[in-house]
């Protein structure tokens, strides 16, 4: 029987087309369930549902209108999707197997609709065994575009060699009279949403340095839940940013202890902001906040907005260094027991001068507290109320830049 003189696979067709509001988030949702390669950002999560509902679309097509497998192309957002799966450096076998679970959920959702249509059962399985054949086809012819699409996208990428994708980057942060489109098509990624720019790096004497770099690029996925933009800048460095429609969430704590696991990996972030102008500055922050971290000798993670004011300081060591001195005095010694007395007046000032609550941070006993401040204003010669604000400056800096120095 001709497939246009079928009118119960049609039927199929039309219920599930109109019920596709519905059935196409269920597929999605399942989509990002079973495969960690399609948690991804808004913007390219917007993508990958316009791919599965185009590929729906051509499949009910296909059913109720006779369209022939000749005919059948890869649709422009299941096309574009690949791209950016190349683009990512997401696996293909994944990609591929969102089809296959894709083919078996529409499966059955036939056969949830014959079991509702209560055709004599000799038709029913013949229906279900065409509709089934015919997805299948749908899908192989689909999967083999996919694959020379995928493959192109990912030798075109390829070819940007790490240095020329590198140098893009570089003029995007650098050229002001850049406009947002020429930057967009320069990165081969949106500029309109939010933005938060991450620096990794490694010591130069760390073995494997790009493994290390790898599972760093890999918790920053976990940390924020999208698909994060990579540049190679060196065999110690990556850059990596992250977009988004909406205001990028980093749980810095959780990041922090991960890191603890990877002693040879550090990790600076800038803060999130928004547009062209917000990439370049969320990459300055970055940048500021790794200043602020290489200065000290720092591992692990640095965030931008805890050390802003060290990072506007970290070129000017030396002044920054002669000045404290003059505020603090002989609390600027180099032996431990003025390094505890500094950390314990810096933390019982930003505890708004609460015994009781610098004990409880410094695990210390509030006495211990009381002896110490005493003992700062000693080395001082006045109290810690004369020029506060110096003396709070002056230790902050020196905690965040690893001062005094030898």
């Amino acid at each position: 029987m001709a497939l246009e003189n079928d009118p119960l696979v049609r039927e199929v067709a039309g219920r599930i087309k109109a019920d596709l509001d519905r059935l196409s988030p269920t597929m999605t949702s399942m989509f990002v369930e079973y495969i960690p390669e399609f948690r991804h950002d808004d913007e390219i999560r917007r993508l990958m549902v316009a791919s599965t509902e185009s590929n729906l679309a051509a499949i009910l097509d296909m059913l109720t209108l006779a369209i022939g497998l000749d005919d059948i192309t890869v649709p422009p957002a299941a096309a574009e999707y690949a791209r950016r799966f190349a683009q990512h450096d997401l696996s293909l076998p994944a990609l591929l197997r969102a089809y296959r679970l894709g083919e078996n959920m529409f499966v059955q959702w036939t056969m949830t609709l014959l079991t509702e249509l209560h055709p004599p059962t000799d038709v029913a399985m013949a229906t279900a065994a065409r509709i089934a054949g015919l997805v299948n086809s749908y899908i192989d012819q689909v999967i083999e575009g996919l694959i020379d699409i995928y493959d192109n996208e990912r030798r075109r990428w390829d070819a940007r060699t790490d240095a020329a994708r590198a140098a893009q980057v570089r003029a995007v942060l650098d050229a002001e009279d850049l406009d947002l489109a020429s930057a967009e098509q320069m990165l081969s990624a949106s500029l309109r949403g939010w933005h938060q720019f991450m620096l990794l790096w490694t010591p130069p004497a760390t073995p494997e340095p790009t493994a290390v770099l790898r599972a760093g690029v890999s918790l920053l996925a976990a940390a924020t839940g999208m698909t994060p933009m990579v540049v190679d800048v060196d065999d110690h460095t990556r850059w990596v940013w992250i977009t988004s429609t909406r205001r990028p969430g980093l749980d810095t704590e959780h990041l922090g202890h991960a890191l603890r696991s990877h002693p040879n990996l550090s990790l600076a972030v800038g803060d999130p902001a928004t547009g062209l102008d917000g990439f370049r500055r969320t990459f300055h922050d970055a940048q500021s906040a790794r200043t602020v971290a290489v200065t000290k000798r720092a591992h692990g993670l640095t965030v931008y907005s805890e050390v802003a004011l060290s990072g506007l300081l970290a070129e000017r060591v030396p002044e920054v260094q002669a000045w404290a001195r003059r505020v603090l005095g002989a609390l600027m010694d180099e032996d431990e027991t003025s390094a505890r007395l500094r950390e314990t007046v810096r933390v019982f000032l930003d505890t708004r001068g609460s015994y009781t609550d610098a004990a409880a941070r410094l695990h210390v006993h509030k006495n211990t507290v009381h002896y110490r401040v005493r003992k700062v204003e000693e080395l001082l010669g006045h109290s810690l109320t004369e020029h506060r604000l110096d003396i709070e400056v002056a230790l902050l800096v020196c905690a965040q830049l690893g001062l005094p120095r030898p």
